[in-house]
């Protein structure tokens, strides 16, 4: 008999018997399993709003290609809607170290952990890299590049692939030298929440359950604000209002890494939301650990090194002194480092006899021994490497308009650490357009970061961003976009441009704080200056997690940085936080801890935003020359294409006729133009205006200049007739075309309709005008498919291919179960009852 797809409900006593012969369901078929081959793992039941639950199940069946085990993690986070989350290893990418298929609701992510056999033993860290893939087909649609292949990461992969990374690269155990690489994919993507939480959760648990030395299993989840109350792992509406956007990844014992964003915030919330999610990430860890016991893979520590006898001491007893007297020199950054490598070399030279072929074990006991004895230092005198108190902030140096010809610019300056900050204006044409899963998005306001080599003073590549740049411009973006005014209260599209130009330690806060002056200094009338400040950790153990002896430091040298274990950038204004990222290199940071050094931010911050407001107290009171004058105003949307003019005639003359620098029409009707000459600005306006009320409505072309233009006067066009259109105008919303002539004499126009972007292909289309001219050609077949509300004629190009390939059908009737299999499936399920 041929079995029906049903409802999986009607299937969960089925599904999950144990002493049984057991029946494993998907949508289109029933396959019997035998009950030697399913196992279940249930944990204690947990309860939300009064409802219990499993928190998760781990469970094992025979389902997988030649009968293998697939091994099914289920876990319930709770909550409202809750959409349990499913991984899945055995079925998928079996020749992978470590293989996870992430299922939640219709978003499904399939994440590989692989590495080399052997380790490459002349590198003295971690060979571990990671790339992410949001692929377009996840939503049915396909890359607007020219060979329609997904390429390059955009810059939000690149962000995932960091948040991937991060929480990670610490519990991987030290001397691991095998090249690991961790792959992530999108491979369905309904659109309702992020996938970034999920992505740290698949890629950690396929390097969990491979052989790779990873001690911990880790997780991760998303925490948003609305209405005063946590939500975790929010829908992107309830985004829309929320007041924070927290990533945090760890493990059950602590936290490994956050990131995110607030809306001035106080610290006391952001505490209390670590703490909400960290309570989802223990379900999720405890869940993992079983799911990593029924796999039952077997770590790799066989190549690790075991630490060589007696050379730890050795360093010690040769270094120490000379350790101490290099902290104790206070000095800046060159005289330390190079009195740094002077005794480095000469405790290999020491030892190299003593310890033959363990150039890399002698350096790695040095740089523990520096660790241990600037912990020392701190500890027991209350003094830094470079003779700073722990909570002291360098010496700020700042100057605003120090160049002549751009709209806003600022010199920040922190100790050795410097940057060049400035500040951008321009009309809705300069806005960044990124292309994501869920469509077209566009950047009102984005701060872009570069940090050449000669910063550090060394050589090296420059171009296009790196990783790391592409972060610390993130950062630093999220850490002023709150402080901003509305697009309604200022029109102008943002850049902000920071380059580092001397670096020692936090350059994303000092193109923070500078951003924010150059801000200021081109009129951006922002609620707040906002700063930001690093602070860092110093543990006498970094191998363990953050405890009551932990030294917390404020505006972190690069060399507290390197040797310490904890990077926490925090920026913001006096009343709250609008930005946090968090690194560690111990196994966690506890609550305890992050509350200590939140504080410790906060007095840092306040001090350098009393240093900032000494030179630039406000905003400009104007723009300055060199800034385009702006005015935006509205028509009714039937009077575009009068606007417009065919082929977009009317709106060049437009532009030409009176010296406007843009001139951008949006789908609803409105129009903002930019000009040097605000005069010209007014006459634009002033033109446009008799322009529409001269013309008729509808499409309209040419410049008028003696009273409305006739209409079309021809035959009319038939409703489900394919013409061939001829390009008349194209738009980001949609392309306008003629489908009809119009007199031969010119007594009146061709037809005109509008094709939506919406309707351009069978596919979605990101880019309207890159679609378009991808086509190379000015006419296109449309079908004509009648009036819309406003009178416009609606084209579709996307139904006249659907006809020519025959697949724009009505869909086939659905099936539906007949009598007598209904009654198969009520026998079965009455038959497991009875058991």
């Amino acid at each position: 008999m041929k079995y029906p797809s049903v409802s999986v409900a009607a299937f969960l006593l089925l599904g999950y018997c144990s002493n049984v012969n057991c029946f494993s369901f998907s949508s289109n078929r029933i396959s019997h399993v035998p009950a030697f081959s399913r196992k279940s793992i249930v944990l204690s039941e947990q309860s939300v709003n009064g409802d219990s639950f499993a928190p998760f199940t781990v469970e094992t069946a025979q389902t997988g290609p030649s009968d293998g085990d697939v091994h099914t993690l289920t876990v319930h986070l709770g909550g409202e809607n809750d959409d349990p989350i499913v991984m899945e290893t055995g079925k998928i990418g079996r020749q992978a170290a470590g293989a996870v298929t992430l299922t939640r609701g219709d978003t499904v992510l399939f994440t590989t952990a692989a590495r080399d056999d052997k380790p490459k033993e002349e590198i003295d860290f971690l060979p571990l890299s990671v790339e992410h893939q949001e692929r377009f087909s996840a939503v049915g649609s396909t890359s607007g590049a020219y060979n329609k292949r997904d390429g390059r990461p955009a810059e939000h992969e690149i962000l995932t692939c960091r948040l991937i990374d991060r929480p990670l690269r610490p519990l991987v155990a030290d001397g691991w030298r095998h090249e690991t690489q961790l792959l992530s994919w999108v491979m369905s993507y309904d659109g309702l929440r992020s996938t970034d939480p999920l992505a740290i959760t698949a890629a950690a648990t396929a390097l969990y359950i491979s052989d790779v030395p990873i001690s911990k299993p880790v997780a991760g989840v998303q925490v948003g604000y609305v209405d005063d109350e946590f939500v975790l792992n929010p829908t992107h509406e309830q985004m829309e209002t929320s007041r924070l956007n927290l990533i945090l990844a760890g493990t059950k014992e602590a936290v490994l890494m956050i990131e995110g964003e607030a809306d001035f915030l106080p610290e006391a919330t952001m505490i209390d939301a670590v703490t909400f999610g960290h309570n989802a990430i223990k379900t999720l860890c405890e869940g993992i650990e079983e799911f990593g016991k029924a796999v039952g893979n077997t770590k790799n520590y066989s190549t690790i090194p075991e630490p060589i006898e007696g050379l730890q001491e050795r360093v010690d007893e040769l270094m120490t002194e000379r350790v101490d007297a290099m902290w104790d020199l206070h000095g800046v950054k060159a005289a330390q480092s190079e009195v740094q490598s002077t005794i480095s070399k000469a405790v290999v030279e020491e030892l190299e006899e003593e310890f033959p072929e363990q150039t890399l074990a002698i350096k790695k006991a040095f740089k523990d021994l520096l660790c241990r004895r600037m912990f020392v230092k701190a500890k027991n005198t209350g003094l830094r490497c470079d003779g700073r108190k722990l909570d002291q902030v360098r010496r700020l140096d700042m100057e605003t308009s120090i160049l002549p010809r751009v709209h806003g610019s600022a010199l920040f300056t922190r100790g050795e650490t410097q940057a060049i900050a400035t500040a951008t204006l321009g009309d809705s044409g300069m806005k960044q357009k990124i292309d994501k899963l869920d469509g077209l998005h566009e950047k009102r306001f984005y701060l872009q970061y570069t940090f050449p080599p000669s910063c550090v003073g060394e050589t090296g590549r420059t171009g296009a961003p790196g990783r790391r740049e592409v972060g610390h411009g993130n950062l630093a973006e999220r850490a002023l976009i709150p402080s901003l005014p509305s697009e309604e209260e200022f029109p102008y599209t943002i850049r902000v441009e920071s380059l580092i130009t001397e670096s020692h330690g936090s350059s994303s806060m000092a193109s923070v704080c500078g951003g924010s002056l150059a801000l200021m200094d081109a009129g951006v009338p922002v609620k707040s200056p906002v700063a930001g400040i690093a602070m860092g950790m110093l543990l006498g153990d970094k191998g363990g997690i953050s405890d009551e002896n932990a030294v917390i430091v404020s505006d972190i040298l690069g060399t507290e940085d390197a040797l310490g274990t904890m990077d926490f950038k925090v920026a913001g204004n006096r009343e709250g936080i609008t930005t946090f990222q968090l690194d560690i290199k111990c196994e966690g940071l506890t609550l305890a801890t992050m509350e200590k050094a939140l504080e410790q931010a906060r007095q840092g911050r306040l001090y350098i935003l009393d240093g900032m407001e000494a030179v630039l107290e406000k905003p400009r009171d104007e723009l300055p020359d060199t800034v385009p004058k702006m005015r935006a105003f509205a028509i009714p949307e039937e009077k575009i294409g009068t606007v417009i003019g065919p082929g977009g005639k009317q709106i060049r003359a437009i532009i030409e006729d009176f010296e406007l620098t843009n001139m951008d029409v949006a789908e609803d009707g409105g129009i903002q133009v930019t000009a040097m000459n605000p005069e010209k600005l007014k006459e634009a306006e002033e033109f446009i205006n008799k322009l529409i009320t001269a013309a008729p409505a509808g499409r309209g072309g040419g410049k008028p200049r003696g009273g409305g233009r006739p209409k079309y006067a021809g035959p009319d066009a038939e409703i489900g007739k394919v013409y061939k259109g001829k390009i008349t105008g194209i738009h980001n919303f949609g392309v306008f075309m003629e489908i009809l002539p119009g007199a031969e004499d010119g007594s009146y126009p061709g037809l005109e309709g509008l094709c939506h972007v919406s309707e351009l292909h069978v596919e979605r289309v990101r880019n309207c005008e890159g679609f378009v001219a991808s086509l190379k050609t000015d006419e296109l077949e449309v079908k004509y498919l009648g009036l819309n509300d406003k009178g416009q004629l609606r084209l579709s190009r996307k139904e006249a291919l659907e006809d020519k390939m025959g697949t724009n059908k009505p869909a086939p009737p659905q099936q539906t179960m007949s009598e007598e299999e209904i009654d198969v499936i009520a026998q079965a399920i009455e038959g497991v009852t009875e058991m």
